[in-house]
């Protein structure tokens, strides 16, 4: 009779187990504040650098979202102020860093979700991945360098 219990307990003890959420990954230490250093666009055989020194942006990760905010210099007065900002949920597994873009400026890029390769040295974060939006005819290979906020 005490076997009995001992396998009636191991059973329920694996299946209350096996009804747990699996953890998201955070391996990497990703959450806090980054701001963008360097930007590289490729796009079928052209390579170039999107980042604009006049330009500050930044992307903010907690355990369960992400969020960017990207503006320029000039006076919010300004014909040529610029302002975006987007953000929505991530998975991390492994260094495969994927957003869920929820929320945008342009609402052309909501709910489009885009994986990236992942790799942080000391204070930098390197991602690089493919934007794909079809309906915007977007499709390229793009790769940040972002320097862990102070």
């Amino acid at each position: 009779m005490h076997i009995r219990y001992m396998v009636i307990a191991a059973l329920l003890a694996v299946s209350f187990a096996s009804c747990q959420q699996a953890p998201t990954d955070h391996s990497l230490p990703l959450k806090g504040t980054w701001e963008l250093v360097d930007a590289t666009t490729i796009e079928q055989d052209s390579s170039y650098s999107t980042f604009d020194a006049s330009h500050k942006m930044i992307k903010i990760i907690n355990d369960t979202h992400f969020a960017f905010l990207n503006h320029s210099a000039q006076p919010a007065d300004s014909a040529k102020h610029f302002f975006s900002a987007g953000g929505g949920t991530y998975t991390l597994t492994d260094s495969t860093y994927t957003e869920h873009l929820d929320y945008f400026s342009d609402p052309a890029w909501e709910h489009h979700t885009f994986a990236f390769t992942v790799t942080l040295r000391n204070d930098t974060l390197i991602q690089k991945g493919v934007e794909k939006v079809e309906k915007l005819g977007i499709d390229r290979v793009i790769i940040e360098k972002y320097v862990r906020s102070k």
